[in-house]
């Protein structure tokens, strides 16, 4: 079964792609067989932030655990969201026809529609009334049109931030741009945070809220805090979220529980980061090559 791996990157004319990847160095390189649906030629994608970093963590757990990679549904997106556009259009099409089996799909960088949103959930309904019911994760934009939508509580996975996850608490919000002041308070705790997420039915079932201290929340409970090795200096890093997300990614491909592959996967990035000794001109690109070992030792708890 295949789990598939949707999003943007930042490149005018990046054309809409549906296919795997590989790593050479610190790049992405498009495998020859790519279905290319309006024609195009891909480009080397640098893993930096964004997608191309959760796909490059993604792969690092499936070669560490011997799993076969992702496909990855991926637009040129530099915000105008005629990209994301044209991915929500081929996605809902696609999902209705193909007789692929697929276990799961992660919605990282797309741009907000609520529209679009709706139109693949309602594909993702009608592929499920056929096949076996894919697990869904959403991270980054998809999230917010996925909250907006009214739908969130459909997902199995979201990963917010401190901030994001204050987006979805509130229930008035229609754009994190409105997320009103008194739930952005660093007062206020991250288990409230998800209580009112959940009471409101504004999140997915499962939580994994990234941060200085990462909390794994089920059906609005905290059911885990992930609070160590504590590395300083990887708060400034851009793109650690990405491969926080990508790590859960590829640890529910191997068929860990939910609430495990969410404890791992935060491990997995602070151990790579201890691993790493980065400093704040360190790049997410940089902390790519630990992932494996942090992985086997963040995996130690558990039976893969």
């Amino acid at each position: 079964m295949s789990w598939i791996i949707c999003g943007s990157v930042p490149e005018e004319g990046f054309p809409l792609s549906l296919g795997t990847w590989r790593m050479e160095g610190e790049q992405l390189r498009a495998d020859g067989t790519m279905l290319l649906p309006h024609g195009g030629t891909l480009s080397d994608l640098p893993v930096q932030r964004g997608t191309p970093a959760l796909i490059a963590a993604t792969l690092q757990v499936c070669q560490s655990l011997n799993l076969p990679r992702p496909l990855a549904l991926l637009t040129g997106d530099t915000g105008n969201g005629a990209g994301s556009l044209a991915l929500y259009a081929f996605l809902s099409g696609w999902l209705a026809t193909t007789s692929q089996a697929i276990a799961g799909m992660t919605f990282h960088y797309l741009f907000p529609n609520v529209d679009g949103h709706n139109r693949i959930l309602l594909s993702v309904r009608a592929y499920a009334e056929k096949h076996t019911a894919p697990t869904l994760v959403a991270d980054a934009g998809f999230m917010y049109a996925a909250k907006m939508s009214g739908y969130a509580d459909e997902y199995d996975l979201f990963t917010p931030d401190a901030g994001e996850l204050a987006f979805l608490a509130d229930e008035n919000a229609p754009h994190p741009f409105y997320t009103r002041g008194f739930l952005l308070d660093s007062g206020i705790a991250p288990k409230e945070l998800a209580q009112r997420a959940h009471a409101h039915g504004n999140c997915a079932r499962t939580l994994l809220i990234k941060g200085a201290v990462d909390n794994v929340a089920e059906d609005g409970m905290l059911v885990a805090s992930i609070d160590s090795p504590n590395v300083p200096y990887m708060e400034p890093i851009g793109g650690t979220g990405d491969l926080v997300t990508g790590t859960v990614t590829g640890l529910l491909m191997a068929g860990l529980p939910m609430h495990q592959a969410c404890i791992a996967a935060a491990k997995t990035n602070r151990l790579a980061g201890a691993l790493a000794s980065p400093t704040p001109a360190t790049q997410v690109s940089e902390l790519i090559p630990f992932l494996p070992e942090a992985l086997l030792q963040a995996l130690a708890d558990f039976s893969v």
